[in-house]
């Protein structure tokens, strides 16, 4: 029986992704990444769209020519249906419809947030994959959770951020710091040559596994303002020392609450996901932590950290398994509770 080959489509927020699953093997996952958001500290949702307009056809179409397949081949077409920006999910979702309806094949909704988690189950993203069930540290500048996965799709959210994210924290700090958009990949460079203990900044007291991070936002603030009264080129002078501060903050708020919950629900298979998983020090500590508490580890290859199409692909493959179709009347959900995805299917 040949295996089932699958396009996935990813334009959650802005970038605009597309990739082509056999299998669990990806054979093409192409992004075009979508700079000038750069010019104004974060993405603008009506410029993000506009870009997926210009970019999307021609992501698709290359990511078909380099997994050497014809659109004829295509046996389900997946996408982002949502979370993410209405603007950017349209482009995606009509795009994906436009396509299933002319190739006469089966259309597939995806959750973007179970699609990063799932991503752990792509062939080369881990040498093996997760057993269930295990804890999966869902980190991004959208959201930050614990979900206990105990199938593919039966997950239940045990902890999750009551404000901001914590890659929302890292780029709002990047922000007062002075650093361009987005900020978390530049503060985890600058980090490297920093001292992780030169400054210490509240952490918040948060009841069971949930997280929050507006408080360490506002905790930078007031001490950059201190001291920049004191000396202007403060943030200048010391900015490794800085950088490398903030980051153990964030990174040890959301190690102890996963610690925390990993040790109470006695669960040793734990993983992380999301675009902030890619920060060096939080993977750092995810070893440490594993080897001291005896945890299998799993962080999946870079590629497969960021949004991208691939893990849209692989949760539309398992989707395809099961026959769960969706029809053309599916439209883009701003808000696409992780959840109630699962739950409220009989």
């Amino acid at each position: 029986m040949n295996e089932s080959i699958i396009l996935g489509i990813e334009s959650s927020c802005d970038d605009t992704s597309a990739a082509v699953i056999r299998g669990n093997e990806i054979l093409s996952n192409i992004a075009a990444n979508q700079e000038i958001h750069n010019l104004y500290g974060g993405v603008v949702p009506e410029l993000a769209s506009r870009a997926h307009q210009q970019n999307i056809i021609p992501v698709v179409q290359q990511s078909i020519t380099r997994a050497n397949i014809q659109q004829n081949d295509i046996d389900a077409v997946g996408f982002t249906r949502g979370p993410g920006l209405l603007g950017s999910l349209l482009v995606g979702t009509s795009f994906a419809k436009s396509l299933a309806m002319s190739l006469n094949v089966p259309l597939i909704e995806v959750n973007h947030l179970q699609a990063h988690i799932l991503a752990h189950f792509i062939a080369d993203a881990n040498p093996v994959p997760p057993k269930f069930p295990f804890l999966c540290l869902t980190v991004s500048g959208g959201h930050t959770m614990i979900v206990l996965v105990k199938d593919y799709f039966d997950m239940q959210i045990i902890g999750k951020t009551t404000d901001d994210a914590a890659g929302e924290a890292f780029d709002k700090i990047g922000k007062i710091f002075g650093l361009d958009y987005p900020a978390g990949p530049i503060i985890d460079r600058l980090a490297k040559d920093g001292n992780p203990t030169a400054y210490e900044f509240s952490k918040p007291k948060m009841q069971d596994y949930d997280y929050s991070f507006s408080g360490i936002k506002t905790s930078v603030l007031y001490f950059i303002q201190k001291e920049i009264r004191k000396n202007p080129e403060f943030i200048s002078e010391n900015i490794n020392d800085l950088c490398a501060s903030v980051q153990k903050s964030i990174v040890d708020i959301l190690m102890q609450k996963l610690t925390k919950a990993a040790t109470e629900l006695k669960i040793s298979e734990v993983a992380i996901a999301g675009g902030v998983s890619a920060n060096s020090a939080l993977r750092e500590a995810m070893q440490d932590t594993g080897r001291r508490l005896g945890w299998n580890i799993y962080i999946p290859k870079f590629e497969y950290t960021t949004d991208n199409a691939a893990m849209i692909a692989m949760v539309a493959k398992l989707k395809f398994e099961r026959g769960e179709f969706s029809d053309l009347s599916v439209s883009a959900a701003a808000r696409y509770d992780l959840v109630t995805d699962f739950t409220n299917k009989d």
